[in-house]
């Protein structure tokens, strides 16, 4: 599994991501239109969830279930990560890869965000949520850890209009490519 997990790695550091083709088999895929969550003044997020973060509903962890946030992720009607990509996942997260960045309320998780850690780049794969806001809390939380370690890059792989919500935004394939490999240059630790 070393040998693989090298190879993923090296395929992410070149801007492919993993997911499941539909056909049961997992494939590399890359977007000629990246999505871009910015860890900069664009960031910003719904004026309705500022009462979530002042009413401290929420409190944050990293890897304190990360096998119930990759669990969380997948458990939709309709999913691209399947079980081979779950194994990756735990695989890449025992190695010191892959991270969860979760959001709890008292012992119950709430909500999270999977992501694949590259030096100064945070690779969202994705995220979920079993309390309202409680995803959205995490994307606030999560941009506010990535910027206090001076993250360069946080990829949110496909533009959606919740991700547009909190200024995500479209970069060209040769300009995220770019991005990738100065955050590749970066000695940033997400722990």
């Amino acid at each position: 599994m070393i040998g693989d997990i090298k190879a993923i790695i090296k395929g992410y550091a070149q801007g492919y991501f993993l997911m499941d083709n539909g056909n049961g088999k997992l494939d590399w895929y890359s977007s000629k239109k990246r999505a871009l969550i910015p860890l900069d003044e664009r960031f910003r997020y719904p004026k309705s969830l500022r009462r979530a973060l002042n009413q401290e509903r929420f409190t944050v962890a990293i890897n304190k279930d990360f096998p119930a946030v990759c669990a969380g992720c997948a458990a939709r009607p309709s999913t691209w990560i399947s079980p081979e990509l779950l194994e990756i996942y735990l695989a890449l997260h025992e190695t010191g890869w892959a991270h969860s960045f979760e959001t709890w309320q008292g012992d119950k998780l709430a909500g999270g965000i999977l992501g694949i850690v590259l030096r100064g780049a945070f690779i969202g794969e994705s995220m979920f949520y079993r309390v309202p806001e409680a995803s959205k809390v995490a994307m606030v939380k999560l941009v506010e850890h990535l910027r206090q370690r001076n993250f360069l890059l946080f990829d949110a792989q496909i533009q959606n209009p919740h991700l547009e919500r909190f200024g995500a935004h479209v970069v060209s394939d040769c300009a995220y490519k770019a991005l990738l490999q100065q955050a590749l240059t970066r000695s940033c630790f997400f722990l």
